[in-house]
């Protein structure tokens, strides 16, 4: 297996445990911290809209027997798009949602060590 096609492989599962951490976070509302559970549901209004669990399925479908460079970029560009938003929303909500960052900065590292090679 490809050095690339595992690392797109993880990205796929790291966009799912984030996926899951939002999910967890604002189902649980009630038996944790947040105060505003509204910031949380708008995270998960925007992994929805940009198709986090879509992109992550594709990402783990088309790099599961070869390595397709192009399409992996696609979706990974598409995935840096939803994450630039989020990122934007996290730091401005950053008292209730900071807890994403660390999520988010490894989603960037794998995004970018994908591209990195790029021709």
């Amino acid at each position: 297996m490809n050095y690339k096609m595992r690392i797109a492989t993880m990205l796929a599962d790291q966009i799912d445990g984030f996926i899951q951490l939002v999910q967890q976070n604002y189902e649980n509302k009630h038996k944790t911290y947040i105060e505003n559970p509204d910031k949380w549901y708008q995270v998960k209004l925007l992994i929805e809209e940009f198709k986090f669990q879509l992109n992550a399925s594709e990402l783990r479908r088309i790099n599961r027997f070869s390595w397709n460079e192009k399409y992996t970029i696609l979706l990974v560009d598409d995935v840096q798009k939803g994450l630039d938003v989020i990122e934007e929303y996290v730091v401005k909500n950053y008292d209730e949602l900071f807890i994403l960052t660390g999520r988010l900065h490894t989603l960037r590292s794998f995004c970018t060590s994908l591209k990195k090679d790029e021709v």
